[in-house]
């Protein structure tokens, strides 16, 4: 927790007013809105939820995390991918402070820049350093390739993609001022400075020079296993304990680990790095129901840590849906990384590409063949993260958002909880006649608002909430 400055009120939840909306600038106003073909298609930034954090002495401001920018899917002549709507988006944190009247302004924005200074964008990573095979395209349905001037040729001319390139979700807030924030392509660790510098990186590859947090001059890497995340589902939550030594991130639903026979299972990974020692320890995390997500994580000391769980509808229209806040434990967890196939039958091993397996299978695979199998893991004393609720959202406040993201822990342990707004737009279906490059059609506007309510009429937009929780 944040120390506190004593020449600082805190903003008491009783005169909170719930669902404070955060401000935001129009990026664009130049597309259709495919719901209403009649208006335009406002594109806020805006996008201000995929993760958040405290301000390290600030009891009353805290930091948003944006993501990769305004996209949505998409399907053209190179394939299935994601159509970027502001090509030149720079994903950002923004600095915020929250007002005796519930009011929240904006006090600054950190653009995230490489080691060198350049804005960095949101596009995919190339293949070997964390891609997806996700294609990005253009404002106008076109394939973004390396010479834009070109057709695209998938030899002469192919898919761009920036070895820079981040998908923000996760965001730690050090005392120093300076950012950890993890991503959803490699997944990546990137230490910012204060000023949007990148310093340092974590990440599973190798031969990726830039992992340069070294210890006895050799680099901390994450567990290959992580690249088999799926796309948009990597490493959505990250947080730093309280004595500032350790990154806690957790992948935000199950691996295709080691292909897509993993999915579907209810088994994610948490993972702890010590930046002092280089020590990393990795846990299982049971999902409620396979179909959840994790998106939010905080830290309290340096085994427990509030979580988000989520299943991503919208409350006004669907009344099933779920959105937790749980306390988790590490302490009486088995660390997967240390589990000696030594001391076992031969039927489990350590393989370094998809990490622990018994008899053959990973543990996703384990876990999606027969959820009962987490029995047989506790047999053989693997024991999950312990978790317990302690908010549900839904009984707690009127929250109609269906991306719940951003935790902010505050100084008198009440939680601000803010959504990811996608900047307010998202896709509707497209059909095969509308595709580019099909019958040499060009793309109707498949792009709208991102509605709360069936009826389109509540757009969605960034809210910060503030609950107490019960334990």
């Amino acid at each position: 927790m944040t120390k506190q400055n004593p020449d600082i009120k805190i903003i008491s939840i009783e005169n909170f007013p719930q669902g404070s909306p955060l401000p935001y600038t129009v990026l664009d106003a130049t597309h259709i809105n495919a719901a209403y073909p009649e208006r335009k298609l406002d594109i806020r930034g805006g996008g201000y939820g995929s993760d958040a954090a405290a301000h390290p002495t600030n009891a009353n401001q805290f930091y948003v995390l944006t993501d990769r920018g305004p996209n949505a899917d998409f399907d053209g002549i190179a394939g299935k991918g994601k159509q970027f709507l502001v090509p030149n988006y720079t994903p950002s944190i923004g600095l915020f402070e929250l007002h005796e009247d519930g009011k929240i302004i904006k006090i600054k924005e950190i653009v995230l820049r490489d080691s060198n200074g350049n804005p960095i964008s949101g596009l995919p990573n190339p293949k070997a350093l964390g891609g997806t095979n996700e294609v990005p395209y253009d404002i106008d349905g076109q394939p973004m390739t390396v010479n834009p001037n070109l057709p695209f040729d998938k030899v002469t001319n192919p898919i761009k993609t920036d070895i820079n390139g981040l998908d923000p979700e996760g965001l730690a807030a050090l005392t120093d001022g300076s950012f950890w924030i993890s991503d959803e392509y490699g997944p990546h660790l990137v230490h910012y400075d204060a000023d949007g510098l990148e310093i340092e990186r974590i990440n599973p590859f190798a031969s990726d020079e830039r992992n340069n947090v070294m210890i006895d001059g050799t680099p901390i890497l994450l567990p290959m296993e992580f690249t088999k995340r799926r796309a948009n589902r990597g490493m959505e939550a990250l947080t730093i304990t309280p004595n500032q030594t350790t990154l806690v991130g957790i992948i935000e639903s199950s691996m295709d680990n080691p292909d897509k026979s993993g999915r579907g299972s209810s088994v994610t990974r948490v993972i702890t790095i010590n930046l002092k020692s280089g020590q990393i320890a990795q846990y299982l995390y049971r999902l409620d129901v396979a179909e959840h997500v994790v998106s939010g994580l905080v830290a309290l000391s340096d085994h427990e840590f509030y979580l988000i769980e989520h299943d991503r509808k919208f409350p006004l229209q669907d009344e099933s849906a779920k959105k937790y806040i749980y306390k988790i434990n590490l302490s009486q967890a088995t660390d997967i990384e240390t589990i000696s196939t030594a001391n076992h039958l031969k039927a489990i091993k350590q393989d370094e590409h998809v990490g622990l397996t018994i008899e053959g299978k990973t543990l996703e695979q384990l876990i999606a063949a027969d959820e009962d199998n987490w029995q047989v893991l506790e047999n053989i004393n693997i024991m999950p993260v312990k978790k317990t609720s302690v908010v549900d959202v839904l009984a707690t406040l009127e929250y109609p958002h269906d991306k719940l993201e951003g935790l902010w822990l505050r100084q008198d342990g009440s939680l601000g909880l803010l959504n990811d707004d996608d900047f307010s737009i998202t896709d509707s279906a497209m059909t095969d006649t509308e595709i580019v490059g099909r019958d040499n059609k060009k793309p109707k506007s498949t792009v709208e608002h991102k509605y709360l309510d069936k009826e389109k009429t509540i757009i969605d937009a960034n809210r910060l909430y503030i609950v107490m929780p019960i334990e």
